[in-house]
């Protein structure tokens, strides 16, 4: 009788044998008879090299992590083996059960209090891709003691060169419930380092592809991150899951209807990202209408058509009065006109139909009107006038913006053209909400959007116009806010999203950084973001947390010795400092005969060391870090609050152990 982890072996076996078999069949499917076309054929034979993509085997990617056996119901008696994708074997029964089916739920809910009749979980452990441990729990056995998942812990801390892995077989119970949420509500998920927020989200889309397919392979689902780096690092997370339809951008990719030449000062950003800017784009935008003070004369054979000024300007104010996009309201200017012109021509014994509607809309006289009155308005050329223009700028934001606030957005030297502009960051989004004004954006059916609380509100509604129909997962944390248009409440942010409905979920355990760094950290916590919960890490790590005091000429050399001996360790170690001194330290590296990677190049076994600019490390992790002078990363950012919002980001990075190096004192609010 062979034991039970050889039993186990041979299921993975049989599994993975299952999955080649799958694969093949889809390999093998012949698509030349069941075509009508060349088009149909290439549709065909795209969809099949997706499946086939998603059916591969990935080596470091087990194809179970669970076993659930339960005790009653439908179930009575059977082993179902909880995996990352369905596997069945020839008969069509399943060998490995998705992760998202209802019938693995309770391996993530199921609790001694609530068993939800499983009578075992069993936990899989893995080296190399290979099954090497077991672990189980007799949920509905009222004599075996609770402990905790040695398993589980290991996976958590297990560590992490490479790209962002999947959290799959470590989602805790309050992580599932957001993950298993309905489609049609938004949710908001506030999180403290290493809670796992952007791992739920991602799961969360994951659920979401499974549960509803059909609807979002039609209106499509985007993951927005704050820069190319974090994308790069989450990257995998879907593919893995068998996902490979989900697209990635930033907000500045979303709004690229220009060149990013420029860049704003801390106050024009400001003003620029501020709600009340769409609100003067909408006077300014609107300002282009005129009233027409001639009446309009058609003629068609030898008749003659006139519609007089009033009528023409009703129609007008009822375009205007209807608030739709501007250019949807002037597509519809020559038909109303055209309206106006057939009911004389009925009223004269005539009978027109929808052709004769169709040319009189095309009349030379009916256009002349239209290109007077209702002019089409370039998105760019709109905020070009805006921002160069100091009177037209005052008339639309009379009421909204302060003279101060007028004067920090005016360009000093108005550019000549939307060429020849040097638009910055915060420009792009006023375009994007000037060209949604002219014509509607199209939306989406699910939007993640991560780092959520460094948005302005006008980048929010960049991204609520991409789910304006659809719904979203945002995912943030207040105290990480490190822009001076920073979110302070969600529920605002919510509201500038188009989602003011969106449910709010905290999530306070920590199951990353150790509980002495975080503890460290949040130290922070009453001076940047009072009131905002601690995060409660739920692992102890005697040792990791380390502050070393050093001379200011010694420092540089001091991190090398620091990066050596963090290298040491198994995994990936991270090297932080503030964006200036990160020439130094590049220099020192290279000097010691250190290689080092940047923040988005993807690290391996033999390059596991990245150099990291305080601005860059948002999202990322690291299992050990080594920072730089946090005095120095908190004098790098415009204002107190936001530099120790950025010190409070970096030191969360470590998921093993944090070393300090410094030659300034510490920040003050470090105790």
């Amino acid at each position: 009788m062979p034991d039970p982890l050889a039993r186990e072996r041979a299921h993975l076996a049989a599994s993975r044998a299952a999955l080649r078999t799958m694969r093949e069949d889809v390999q093998a499917l012949d698509i030349r008879d069941v075509t009508a076309n060349w088009v149909n054929a290439a549709v065909l034979s795209a969809q099949i090299d997706e499946r086939v993509k998603a059916l591969a085997d990935l080596s470091h990617t087990p194809l179970f992590f669970g076993r659930l056996d339960y005790l009653h119901t439908t179930q009575e008696g059977q082993k179902f083996y909880i995996g990352r994708r369905h596997v069945h074997d020839a008969g069509g029964d399943p060998m490995v059960v998705d992760w998202r089916a209802p019938v693995s739920q309770p391996f993530y809910r199921a609790s001694r209090k609530d068993p939800q009749d499983v009578a075992l979980r069993r936990r899989f452990g893995y080296t190399g891709g290979e099954l090497t441990a077991y672990e189980d729990e007799h949920l509905s056995d009222p004599a075996e003691a609770e402990r905790a998942s040695r398993l589980l812990q290991a996976e958590i801390e297990r560590p992490r060169v490479g790209p962002m892995r999947d959290i799959v077989a470590t989602i805790q119970p309050e992580q599932d419930e957001i993950v298993r949420g309905g489609l049609s509500g938004s949710v908001c998920v506030q999180g403290g380092p290493g809670t796992g927020k952007t791992a739920v989200g991602l799961h969360r889309v994951a659920y979401l592809l499974y549960a509803h397919r059909e609807r979002l392979a039609r209106t499509g689902t985007l993951v927005i991150g704050p820069n190319r780096s974090f994308l790069h690092y989450i990257e995998q997370v879907l593919p893995a899951l068998g996902e490979l339809e989900v697209k990635q951008a930033t907000v500045g990719e979303l709004v690229a209807h220009v060149e990013v030449r420029g860049e704003d000062d801390a106050a024009a950003a400001v003003v620029k990202g501020d709600a009340r800017m769409a609100e003067v784009l909408r006077r300014a935008l609107r300002s282009y209408v005129t009233l027409p003070a001639e009446p309009l004369m058609v003629v068609r054979g030898s008749r003659r058509w006139r519609v007089p000024a009033y009528e023409l300007e009703e129609i007008v104010r009822e375009l205007l009065g209807r608030d739709i996009r501007y250019g949807a309201a002037r597509d519809a200017l020559p038909r109303r006109i055209a309206h106006a012109v057939l009911v004389r021509m009925e009223q004269a014994g005539e009978a027109p139909d929808d052709r004769v509607q169709d040319a009189v809309a095309r009349n030379p006289a009916v256009k002349a009107v239209v290109k007077a009155v209702w002019p089409a308005v370039d998105p760019a050329k709109l905020v070009l006038r805006l921002l160069s223009d100091a009177a037209f700028l005052a008339e639309h934001a009379d009421g909204l913006l302060t003279d101060e606030e007028r004067k920090a957005v005016l360009w000093p030297k108005p550019p000549r053209s939307v060429r020849s502009a040097k638009w910055s960051a915060a420009d792009a989004v006023l375009i994007d909400e000037a060209a949604d004004l002219v014509e509607r954006t199209p939306s989406l059916g699910h939007v993640v959007l991560d780092e959520a609380q460094d948005l302005s509100p006008m980048q929010y509604r960049a991204v609520g116009r991409r789910c304006s129909t659809g719904s979203a997962t945002v995912l943030g944390d207040l105290a990480q806010g490190t822009t001076p248009w920073a979110t302070a409440d969600w529920a605002e942010a919510l509201g500038h999203l188009g989602k003011p409905d969106a449910v709010v979920e905290e999530l306070t355990a920590g199951f990353r950084v150790p509980r002495e760094v975080i503890a460290y950290a949040s130290r922070l916590l009453p001076h940047m973001s009072p009131g905002l919960a601690e995060v409660r890490s739920v692992r102890e790590a005697p040792g990791s947390l380390e502050i070393v005091p050093c001379r200011a000429e010694d420092l540089p050399a001091s991190v090398v010795s620091a990066c050596r001996a963090s290298l040491r360790h198994e995994g990936s170690i991270g090297l932080i400092a503030a964006d200036a001194r990160v020439p130094v330290l590049a220099e020192a590296l290279r000097e010691a005969g250190l290689s080092w990677l940047s923040p988005g190049e993807e690290t391996t076994p033999e390059s596991r060391l990245t150099l990291v600019p305080a601005s860059l490390a948002k999202g990322l992790e690291y299992d050990y870090v080594v920072l730089d002078e946090p005095a120095a990363v908190v004098d790098g950012e415009p204002d107190e609050r936001t530099g120790l919002r950025r010190l409070y980001v970096v030191l969360t990075r470590a998921v093993s152990g944090l070393k300090v190096l410094h030659a300034a004192p510490l920040p003050p609010q470090l105790g």
